[in-house]
């Protein structure tokens, strides 16, 4: 219930100065913030089924879906990060085991090379060198804490790395994580997705301000569309084809300049992920406990299992 395959075009804004503030939707705050005293009578119902795996078709049994990331080789072969760490499915999303990271929030997933890994989070920033089988805690200097809400990296450079800090804003290392400097402060305290295209913009998904995009590294910023975004992932193949979630999943295939929501969900929709391997195929998951899978490119989605 609630869920609908459709295409309708959403509006972009014409103009380019910044828009006011708008309310946050409801289901942003459940997608943001584990903790709050509002959300504890729902982690309470989540955690009843334990965390140790999930039944066939069903997602983990956890308190918040914060990220998404397939293997380069296999479509098959999903990591999803949550607030209690990574959960790993080896079919396609219908059984989950739980992984590495336990008991760490890991909102962010990002690949920074063959092997390279990151997983920022609340006081998570930890990076694995063999593919996501072993991690490491890395604690640069110059970033004023460690609640990273949003993290990407460049495709053309992966030493350069965007940390979005909450409540702070938007920092720059380009050191591989060694160090950070701080980029914008008009963008980044409420970001919650994050991604570097391969021509250099940056696109940021604000909870308040909606999707703002930077051509010149984070120094100025332009409205790009009116949506609170959660979730943004670039085609691999086709990097003019974007998917951003938030009020379902929302498709671009011009690089970000015009819109289509692709998916309706009522309770909303957050981490979301291509494969490398079929750049036809992507993951989504829905605020409705739901792994959703695409199999032409975004254009249309089924419930996985």
């Amino acid at each position: 219930m609630g869920t609908r395959s459709t295409s309708r075009r959403v509006q972009s804004p014409k103009q380019k100065r910044r828009q006011a503030a708008r309310p946050v939707p409801a289901w942003l705050y459940a997608a943001a913030a584990a903790g709050v005293a509002g959300l504890i009578a729902m982690v309470v119902v989540l955690l009843q089924d334990g965390e140790r795996g999930s039944k066939a078709g069903s997602l983990p049994n956890t308190p918040d879906y914060h990220s998404l990331l397939v293997s380069p080789s296999d479509a098959r072969q999903i990591v999803l990060g949550t607030h209690n760490g990574l959960f790993r499915s080896s079919d396609g999303g219908k059984t989950w085991q739980a992984a590495e990271l336990g008991g760490q929030d890991a909102m962010n997933l990002a690949r920074g090379g063959k092997e390279v890994v990151w997983a920022a989070g609340h006081n998570v920033l930890a990076r694995s060198l063999d593919g996501g089988a072993t991690w490491e805690n890395v604690r640069p200097s110059g970033l004023p804490g460690l609640d990273v809400h949003g993290f990407a990296v460049d495709p053309r450079d992966t030493k350069t790395l965007y940390a979005a800090i909450a409540g702070q804003g938007l920092y720059r290392s380009t050191d591989g994580g060694s160090s950070f400097s701080p980029v914008s402060r008009e963008v980044g305290p409420g970001v919650f997705a994050l991604a570097v295209t391969p021509d250099g913009r940056l696109l940021a998904g604000e909870g308040r301000q909606g999707l703002m995009v930077s051509t010149d590294g984070g120094r100025s910023w332009r409205l790009g569309l009116q949506a609170s975004l959660v979730g943004l992932a670039l085609n691999p193949g086709d990097p003019q084809r974007i998917l951003a979630t938030g009020p379902g999943v929302l498709l671009s295939t011009d690089g970000g300049r015009s819109w289509r929501q692709v998916l309706e969900l009522e309770e909303g929709a957050g981490p979301v992920a291509w494969s490398k391997s079929d750049p036809s195929l992507a993951y989504v998951v829905g605020f409705d406990r739901t792994l959703y899978r695409t199999a032409d490119g975004g254009e249309s989605w089924r419930p996985v299992a």
